[in-house]
């Protein structure tokens, strides 16, 4: 069986791909955060005993070594023919400006330099077998959704790098697609008690002079909505994994897949019609943050008093 390397699998896309690579037959390395998470152990539990787990943190070089030493240790007879990059990473719901550096900056080293080191790594395999590189992007990396700046912005910086990599090894016969889902349920993205505590979190660390121009309710009422829509998720991942197993093994892969509904629409919007009409929409879909207190009316009358 041809072999894969999914990164990225302890839930969601990656875990439901693998599982579904698994069945087809294929050698499947899947990469886990947590080896001992009930993802993990679901995946012992529901595939071959072909399929191996890697432990692999995307912010650790020494982690990405390690699974590529093994990933070229078991494919020097055979070859790695895919590789497909889901490992993702977002806690952060709030304006750019409301958004710690940090949070910037853990977002880049898990979407962006996590799965360019992989794919470094895994590329002379790939080039070998005229494989295929299979990443799950994001919308939020074409269009600016309110309160996504730090995952959008390196989902951003990953799309494009993977449109530069497409046409660098096309003389190569590796083929590179990229998968843009809508809103799907997976992992504690979809948990409000999570999403609370980080709100919570956020409160916290925030300055003072800012959390006195926005308030404490506005950061409350984006959460709020953020909460209220994901609700809308669905439930049902097969779009995405049929998108990632098309990618990786139709003769002619498309360049970008879109699963999920209402992105259509969106990207019509995006293309064809004035940003402000883009932004209202992007709004009235996602998150419409209420104006930040230092702006509201009650506000001025009481300074002025």
């Amino acid at each position: 069986g041809l072999l894969l390397a999914l990164a990225g699998c302890d839930s969601g896309f990656g875990q439901a791909t693998a599982r579904h690579l698994d069945a087809m037959g294929f050698r499947v390395f899947a990469s886990v955060l947590d080896p001992q998470g009930p993802g993990a152990q679901e995946l012992r539990r529901s595939c071959s005993p072909s399929l191996t787990l890697l432990q692999m943190d995307l912010t650790k070089p020494e982690d990405i070594q390690r699974v590529l030493q093994h990933i070229q240790a078991h494919t020097n007879s055979t070859g790695l023919w895919g590789l497909v990059n889901n490992a993702g990473f977002n806690d952060t719901i709030a304006d750019a400006e409301l958004s710690p550096l940090g949070k910037f900056r853990t977002c880049m080293e898990v979407n962006f330099f996590g799965s360019l080191e992989l794919t470094k790594g895994l590329l002379p395999l790939l080039r070998s077998t005229g494989g295929r590189i299979v990443t799950i992007s994001s919308p939020a990396g074409d269009l600016p959704f309110p309160c996504l700046a730090a995952y959008g912005a390196s989902k951003a910086a990953l799309s494009l790098l993977m449109d530069t990599f497409r046409s660098e090894l096309q003389p190569w016969g590796v083929k590179v697609s990229l998968v843009l889902p809508g809103y799907y349920k997976t992992g504690t993205t979809c948990d409000p008690a999570f999403w609370n505590l980080q709100k919570q979190r956020l409160v916290a660390s925030l300055p003072r002079e800012l959390l006195q121009a926005y308030g404490e309710d506005y950061v409350e009422e984006i959460n709020r909505q953020f909460i209220q829509f994901m609700k809308v998720a669905v439930e049902d991942l097969s779009a995405v994994v049929n998108s990632i197993t098309d990618g990786l093994l139709a003769a002619n892969p498309a360049v970008r897949y879109y699963p999920g509904q209402g992105l259509g629409l969106m990207y019509f919007i995006h293309r064809y019609l004035p940003y402000f009409v883009r932004d209202l929409f992007l709004k009235g879909f996602f998150i419409n943050p209420k104006l930040p207190r230092a702006l509201r009316q009650e506000h001025h009358n009481d300074v002025k008093k």
